[in-house]
């Protein structure tokens, strides 16, 4: 499929499902399991967002979102991509680190809430590291996916030539692994969004996270919607220029992939 198709599939697809939205809450659709009766319709979401929009509050929402998300992805990109390299790299570094991550791995985010209050002196930081255990994961395994995938040949090549440690990570490894981290990091991201509400579920404050569920437990549906649809749009956004940056990053991968 050539690329003149791609938006206006893609446009196509946004609009089928603002169309069935907007016909299911006004018809008030019940299926039994599931039913639409009180969502509200994309016109009560637009005005909710028009409303949000022109609010002092605004502002305060997202810088503090958009501050936590990013404190602590960056924090978990670091983390993450050094212990996947240490971990695909030593197998010492596998059997002494990995099974301990990997209990700590399907935890899920608002269960780290009470140790999080705990173990930080703030709740600013203790929203971050919320933030940070959503992204660490994924990044973590698409790593050492990544440096385990690195052909041995390449390595022993390298070595025969009189590479030393230093040079096969540099010149072999991290660009072998280096599309699997991309990956790794785009869906970091990703995540890092989805924990959001999770986290400012701590601080009553502000942030987008916290707008959603302060809308939910007043019951004020079209800002819990207006919530939703920012968190997915910034998530989307994030994630799509982490992967930019990675293809940039990566010019030999994406020219072998067009080939």
């Amino acid at each position: 499929m050539t690329h003149y198709y791609r938006w206006p599939l893609r446009l196509t697809s946004l609009a089928a499902c603002l169309l069935f939205w907007q016909l299911a809450s006004t018809t008030r659709l019940d299926l039994g399991l599931l039913t639409f009766s009180y969502v509200p319709t994309p016109a009560a979401v637009l005005d909710a967002a028009w409303q949000l929009l022109h609010s002092s509050k605004l502002l305060a929402h997202l810088s503090g979102s958009l501050s936590r998300v990013f404190a602590g992805y960056l924090a978990a990109a670091l983390v993450g991509v050094a212990l996947g390299l240490a971990i695909g790299r030593s197998r010492w570094a596998e059997y002494c680190l990995l099974p301990p991550l990997e209990v700590l791995r399907p935890i899920p985010a608002v269960a780290w809430i009470p140790l999080a209050i705990l173990m930080f002196p703030s709740s600013e930081l203790s929203m971050v590291f919320i933030t940070f255990t959503g992204a660490l994961f994924p990044i973590l395994l698409n790593t050492v996916h990544g440096v385990e995938g690195v052909d041995p040949r390449l390595v022993a090549s390298a070595r025969s030539l009189g590479a030393g440690r230093l040079a096969i990570l540099r010149e072999v490894i991290l660009p072998g692994a280096a599309p699997s981290i991309v990956t790794g990091l785009a869906i970091g991201m990703g995540t890092s969004w989805f924990c959001l509400v999770t986290a400012e579920m701590i601080s009553g404050q502000f942030g987008i996270g916290y707008y959603t569920w302060e809308s939910y437990v007043v019951q004020n549906y079209p800002d819990i919607l207006v919530g939703m649809l920012l968190i997915g749009l910034l998530g989307m956004g994030s994630s799509g220029l982490v992967k930019r940056l990675g293809a940039l990053a990566t010019p030999w991968y994406r020219a072998r992939r067009n080939a």
